[in-house]
């Protein structure tokens, strides 16, 4: 076994063995395994945030994305602190309407304030989709990091089986607390090692970071800006608004929010948490070093831009340090979408068609539930092709329908009624699977359109038609029965 392989292995060992001691002392009841009793401080709610943000697209997607397009890959940059703007004004009015009626989930919330059992049950089939593609990211890069880290000792195929294995058993065992603990040992040595890298990459191959992008530019004119169509300035700006409106909408970061033991958590981490994106420049950083060093890498290939540079710079100890850390990128944001997913399947799509269900068998069904959507998300990870960053826009697209029926409810005269609500759900999610399913973009569908215009990213069409028909719905006389039925945990 390498040295390298050998860090992996013991990193992988023991973020095992502390996710599982986690719920030491701790009875695991529906609450406590998904919520963690809402006992969470600022800073284990900081670290649930954050574990659920720097995943395995920021580790390799974002600089596979610097790597293989450019200056397109900056709205990674500006997404992410769009989300926690909106987080201080968000989170604590939806904390608060959730904790007075003990919600778990985030299908609860829309069950209960639209009084609606069958919207609830519409949002939690929703984020089962976007979080299959999600849960797919961490698993491809979970298996490119131990493949390339281990220098091929461990198959990329073995590395994702293992890892899906690793998750299953601690997210059954310590639920929410196992990720939130693990996540904190992750966090540390992502802020050390991508740090690192991002320092010491540019100055060791270019000697800096002004000679670095004078080189790539000397050698591929216009790649470190916007292209004028593609990825063009309106790509950009309709990109990164759409994913900042959908980063609240993930069913796992919106359960995280429950476990805040007040709601003055979140305007705390809303100051912090854009400092903390910081690290995402260091990301791109490592791209850019790769571009000249690891030429040739195309398509999904790009990913392993990182890794490829890593080999060729570091002993392998190093690379094994760098690899462990992947790994954990992968793990902490793998348990909290498998517990989400199987939450949603057992207490917002299960339960509100068993009535007779209680706290004790709904968990017992959640965390039964875990292995087999694991299982869905390696078949997935392993007969599919798309980039790291493909799958998490295509995740976000799906997710994004969810925020105009989410923020209308928070309004002091919320103008949807459920049925409308619902009716925007639907055609909002319809249109990204045709969109998704036929590979169609805005300039394919609307060639008349002026040039920038065919540039603006395709889920705003499905954002469009969403609010077009909630509102519509919501207007039309209500002779017809609204679906306001509460579900049980409705409030």
């Amino acid at each position: 076994m390498s040295v390298a392989l050998l860090i992996i292995a013991l990193a992988f060992v023991g973020a095992l063995a502390l996710g599982i001691r986690a719920r030491s002392g701790r009875e695991m009841s529906l609450e406590q395994w998904t919520v963690g009793g809402r006992g969470f401080g600022t800073l284990l709610v900081f670290l649930l945030m954050a574990g659920e943000i720097y995943t395995t697209f920021a580790f390799l997607g974002g600089s596979g994305l610097a790597y293989g397009k450019g200056g397109p890959s900056y709205y990674i940059l500006c997404y992410l602190a769009l989300i926690y703007v909106t987080s201080y004004w968000l989170l604590p009015p939806i904390w608060t309407y959730a904790k007075a009626r003990n919600l778990f989930s985030q299908p609860d919330f829309f069950a209960a304030k639209y009084e609606s059992r069958a919207l609830g049950m519409l949002v939690a089939a929703v984020g089962l989709v976007a979080l299959v593609p999600y849960m797919v990211l961490q698993l491809k890069g979970l298996g490119i990091i131990v493949s390339t880290a281990s220098y091929g000792a461990v198959s990329s195929t073995a590395a994702i089986w293992i890892g899906a294995a690793g998750v299953t058993v601690y997210v059954v065992v310590s639920g929410v607390r196992g990720s939130a603990w693990t996540a904190a040992i992750k966090d540390l040595l992502i802020l050390f090692v991508v740090v690192f890298l991002g320092l010491y990459l540019p100055y060791h191959y270019y000697g800096g970071y002004a000679e670095m992008f004078r080189a790539i530019e000397a050698a591929k004119p216009g790649f470190l800006a916007l292209p004028e169509r593609g990825q063009s300035p309106v790509w950009f700006a309709s990109t990164t608004l759409l994913t900042a409106l959908g980063g609240y909408a993930w069913p796992h970061v919106f359960a995280s929010l429950y476990t805040a033991s007040d709601p003055r958590t979140f305007r705390r981490n809303a100051v912090i948490l854009p400092l903390y994106q910081l690290i995402l420049m260091f990301v791109l950083l490592c791209g850019f070093a790769a571009v000249l060093q690891v030429p040739g890498l195309k398509g999904a290939e790009a990913d392993l831009s990182l890794f490829k540079l890593a080999l060729q710079t570091f002993p392998p100890w190093f690379v094994g340090i760098i690899g462990a850390t992947g790994v954990l990128t992968a793990l902490v944001p793998g348990s909290m979408i498998l517990m989400s997913g199987a939450t949603l399947f057992a207490n917002n799509l299960y339960r509100p068609l068993n009535p007779a269900a209680t706290d004790v068998s709904t968990a017992r069904l959640a965390k039964r539930s875990v292995p087999v959507l694991a299982l869905v998300c390696v078949g997935f990870a392993l007969h599919g092709g798309d980039t790291i960053v493909q799958l998490l826009l295509m995740g976000y697209n799906f997710v994004t329908q969810l925020f105009p029926a989410m923020v209308a409810s928070l309004l002091a005269r919320n103008p949807l009624t459920a049925r409308g609500a619902f009716a925007g759900i639907a055609a909002g999610v319809g249109a990204v699977a045709v969109t998704v399913a036929g590979g169609f973009t805005v300039a394919g569908l609307f060639p008349f359109l002026p040039a920038p215009l065919q540039d603006v990213n395709v889920g705003f069409l499905a954002l469009g038609l969403n609010v077009l028909v909630a509102l519509a719905v919501s207007r039309l006389p209500a002779g017809v029965p609204d679906g306001r039925t509460l579900s049980s945990r409705g409030g």
